[in-house]
């Protein structure tokens, strides 16, 4: 099957069936799901609608999306739509990059104990961040930050990236301190408190009974063997990587449009599905220049369980803010540092302009073969057989 038409949808609807019941019960609720869901995503079992374009008079089905936010379809529509809304809290500043990844043995607990360990992730690298810039021997100041996660090769592989405007507010609130250009923070630093920090409260979820451990993890639910097994990762290094800064804030959106709304793999890095399995592009990020960007193929059960690797728990949210940027004040918070910054009146016209959102008269559905507006001939419901429409049906007035 051709790349340009291949979807993860199509593995599942082949290969699914038979592959759910060879695992017995080895899938959990979240993971049958998602697969349902992206199996039947624009398909009749979900409904849909009868359209017909104003301008060419050619009639058209669309199916509804399953809005399963594993779904490589349904997510790219909700990035752009994410992105709008997120053009509008950039900050006329440089934006740094910080990855904070997780030593492989946590990694290995960590997948039967994702809401507990990711969560874990997230907040003390976030604290790692604020506390650090706040150090008046660092940088002095209270900052935002913008964390997300997700990897390119289908691997279980916890880690969180940092996005973080280049400065944050003094501590009385009256000035934006900018950091050194081209310098954020010391990743030595960062790296040496994320570590003492995650074990901190790592022994803090064990102590409390939100970790559970199966196979050779299993004497680990023991207190005092999960002491010893925490030993040795308070002195090996925790990997804490600064990229280079953005070039400008362009290219900040640019970056988050390809991960904000990330699914395990896009349609569109999807090559082949034949009898070798099935084959992707991923990027290695070890390797340098052109030698990044790669092919794997793998037979369609691995395929299936890995891109189920990633299936979150109910309610995880994948991206999350902190500081200045947190959902609660960060509005308040950015007309208070645009202020600071003294933003030309030009910049806040722009900026209410992005806040209006899209034109409302924009239609829901545009023609596939000429772009005009589609008018919507009737509905059908999930299940529900499709009816020719009415030779003489008109456009609702």
């Amino acid at each position: 099957m051709a790349h340009s038409a291949l979807e993860v949808a199509d593995i599942f609807r082949t290969h699914g069936p038979d592959w759910r019941k060879a695992q017995r019960g080895h899938l959990s609720l979240g993971q049958l799901k998602v697969m349902s869901a992206i199996e039947q995503c624009r398909s009749a079992a979900l409904g849909g609608h009868v359209l017909r374009c104003e301008g060419c008079g050619q009639d058209q089905i669309a199916y509804n999306s399953c809005r399963n936010r594993h779904c490589p379809k349904c997510q790219a529509a909700a990035a752009r739509r994410w992105l709008d809304a997120r053009q509008a809290d950039l900050l006329p500043v440089d934006y740094y990059h910080v990855v904070f990844t997780l030593p492989a043995p946590i990694s290995a607990i960590a997948y039967y104990n994702k809401a507990a360990i990711y969560a874990l992730l997230f907040d003390v690298a976030a604290e790692t961040l604020t506390t650090i810039a706040a150090d008046p021997k660092h940088l002095g100041a209270s900052i935002g930050a913008t964390l997300h996660t997700w990897g390119s090769a289908l691997t279980h592989h916890p880690h969180v990236h940092g996005i973080v405007p280049g400065g944050g507010l003094s501590p009385d609130g009256e000035r934006w301190v900018a950091c050194t250009p081209g310098f954020f923070l010391s990743v030595r630093v960062l790296s040496r408190l994320f570590r003492r920090r995650f074990l901190e409260e790592l022994e803090r979820v064990h102590r409390a009974g939100r970790l559970q451990f199966f196979g050779e993890f299993a004497a680990l639910a023991d207190g005092q063997a999960f002491a010893d097994w925490l030993a040795p990762l308070r002195q090996c290094e925790w990997v804490v990587y600064a990229k280079r800064p953005f070039a400008g804030p362009a290219a900040v959106l640019a970056y988050l449009s390809r991960y904000t709304h990330r699914v395990a793999i896009s349609n569109g890095r999807l090559v082949a599905m034949n009898e070798q399995g099935v084959t992707f592009r991923w990027k290695d990020y070890r390797a340098k220049g052109r030698t990044r960007r790669k092919t794997m193929t793998l037979d369609a059960g691995e395929f299936m369980r890995r891109f189920l690797l990633h299936v979150l728990p109910g309610g995880f949210h994948r991206i999350r803010h902190y500081g200045f940027l947190a959902n609660g004040n960060r509005t308040a918070s950015l007309a208070r540092i645009r202020g600071l910054l003294e933003q030309e009146a030009d910049a806040a016209a722009q900026t209410a302009s992005i806040d209006a959102g899209p034109c409302p008269a924009r239609s829901a559905f545009v023609c596939t073969h000429c772009g005009d507006a589609m008018i919507v001939l009737l509905t059908f419901a999930r299940g529900q057989s499709i009816r020719a429409p009415p030779a003489q049906a008109q456009a609702p007035p």
